[in-house]
């Protein structure tokens, strides 16, 4: 017989480690882990899910007629890893292999790779065919090339797949239709609600373990409404796919006070986990376009964040690790302040996404680029505790989507390979796609002063003590023209008043 392990993200029914199984020999192992659940401190919300998702779908192997042995936290023989769980299935079937679909994650991988000699058995590690680029193709493509720019190679995939192609031209002419989307946002739009799933036994059960062993990690459990199954979440998808998907575009850059979800997919807690296919999301959302069902706009933007985005930084991550996880080009060494963790703040766009990420443990991708990325990239914060609190935070973060996403996208800490600036802005674009500013101690007109905005004073610091580093960025030569212009006294005052605010911000105060 063979033994095969089924990770926590691999919660897929066409998994690679499942195809050709004996049901009458073959033994499935999963395991819920201490170790996985606190290498970084993971929002209570997070580890309900995954945990849920995983007993879920152990009973739906069960149900196929496959021998399965689960291994919950809290039974009393549980070692707390993966490794040692494997030698106690290793002592208990006697198996002639183990097989496995690649991690995921690189420390996962490491750990996997060690398993053939710790054990003197055969580990047959088979490659994860959910995604839709391989490592070699991906190599392939960023060989010799001076720039890894995502928008190249989201046009391969799209070529390679045939999706929203017109007798080999992208549908509408171009293949970007980004411009389009970033209407401000208008609480006169009608936003439907998100997918919420009734909690079962199996569901409450987890519930109540997470309570009872995570006491202490961040994050709101409950109200909890993740699916938890393929079923639900097929049924999520038809949802943003009838309800949401029209709006999507148009409003995918909004931000508006209590409505954490507007009109995005939250798709990415069941992809990023193996409940639903990229593919056949890329595949629904390009027949409601065909349908009529979608702007172009929309379809086009939802697309690309699956076909291109995911795809890219997931090929970016496995062609730099491990190095790529201590990259820090910009020195940045503030520690992660106590705001992060919901400590008291004045800044309403910060109090407002934080808040919705402790309860939700879900921000969209215009909250975490653009007010708390942008935030840290501006004030200087550490990039290893950056990466740590959006790994621990968000219920879709696995470390390969996670670090390149903050290293490379927000940080810049990678010196531009993922993303062609640093993604630094001023209070004005949060004012343009939000209504925070009208709720906030400060003024987003203010330049400088107590009263002023500390995205504006921050974003000027942050340019004119990386000049050396930034100054040769094409894409930031107006700015950097801006400051040669600015008076000594203007220069003067965006320093004293960034000082004195990362001053408060490193000493725990509340700014």
């Amino acid at each position: 017989m063979n033994l095969r392990l089924i990770l926590g993200d691999q919660l897929s029914h066409s998994i690679s480690s499942l195809t050709d199984i004996d049901p009458q020999h073959d033994v499935i192992l999963m395991c819920e882990v201490h170790e996985e659940a606190t290498y970084v401190k993971h929002h209570k919300k997070k580890i309900a899910f995954i945990f849920s998702a995983m007993r879920h779908f152990a009973e739906e192997l069960k149900n196929k007629g496959y021998t399965v042995r689960y291994t919950t936290l809290d039974d009393a023989q549980n070692s707390g890893s993966f490794t040692a769980e494997l030698g106690r299935a290793i002592k208990d079937f006697k198996p002639k292999k183990i097989i496995i679909t690649e991690a995921g994650e690189y420390r996962v991988q490491t750990m996997i790779k060690s398993w053939e000699k710790k054990f003197e058995l055969a580990v047959e590690v088979r490659p994860d065919d959910r995604f839709l680029c391989t490592h070699e193709e991906f190599q392939a493509w960023a060989h010799n090339r001076k720039e890894l720019r995502m928008e190249y190679f989201y046009r391969e995939m799209r070529k390679k797949y045939n999706i929203l192609m017109n007798n080999g031209k992208p549908e509408g002419g171009e293949w970007n239709y980004d411009s389009m989307n970033r209407k401000t946002p208008d609480k006169a739009v009608k936003i439907p609600k998100t997918y919420n799933a009734q909690i079962d036994n199996i569901t409450r059960n987890v519930l109540d373990l997470v309570a009872d062993q995570f006491d202490s990690h961040f994050g709101d459990l409950e109200p909890f409404y993740f699916a938890v199954t393929r079923e639900q979440a097929l049924y999520a998808l038809d949802k943003f796919i009838n309800e949401r998907l029209c709006n999507f575009g148009d409003y995918q850059d909004a931000m508006i006070q209590g409505e954490p979800w507007l009109f995005h997919s939250h798709l990415s807690f069941y992809i990023n986990c193996g409940l639903l296919l990229p593919l056949e999301c890329i595949k629904a959302a390009e027949q409601a376009y065909n349908n009529e069902m979608a702007p172009l706009n929309a379809v086009e933007g939802f697309i690309r964040q699956i076909l291109g985005w995911r795809e890219y930084v997931r090929g970016i991550y496995w062609l730099k690790m491990p190095e790529y996880e201590a990259e820090n080009m910009l020195d940045a060494q503030t520690p992660l302040p106590p705001l992060f963790w919901g400590a008291e703040t004045h800044m309403n766009c910060l109090r407002q996404c934080i808040k919705e990420t402790k309860e939700n443990a879900y921000a969209h991708h215009i909250q975490r680029l653009m007010v708390i990325g942008n935030f840290s990239l501006i004030a200087g914060l550490s990039p290893n505790e950056v990466n740590d609190w959006y790994m621990l935070v968000y219920a879709d973060a696995y470390q390969w989507v996670e670090l390149p996403n903050v290293t490379g996208m927000i940080l810049y800490a990678d010196g531009g390979l993922l993303a062609s600036k640093p993604y630094a802005a001023s209070g004005a674009y949060i004012n343009k796609m939000s209504d925070y500013c009208k709720g906030c101690k400060y003024s987003v007109t203010k330049k400088n002063g107590p009263q002023a905005c500390p995205f504006n004073y921050l974003y000027w610091d942050f340019l004119i003590r990386n000049e050396d580093k930034l100054c040769d960025n094409p894409r930031l030569r107006l700015s950097f023209n801006t400051i040669s212009k600015m008076s000594e006294d203007k220069l003067s005052a965006i320093k004293s008043d960034s000082s004195r605010f990362i001053k408060k911000l490193s000493d725990g105060e509340c700014v």
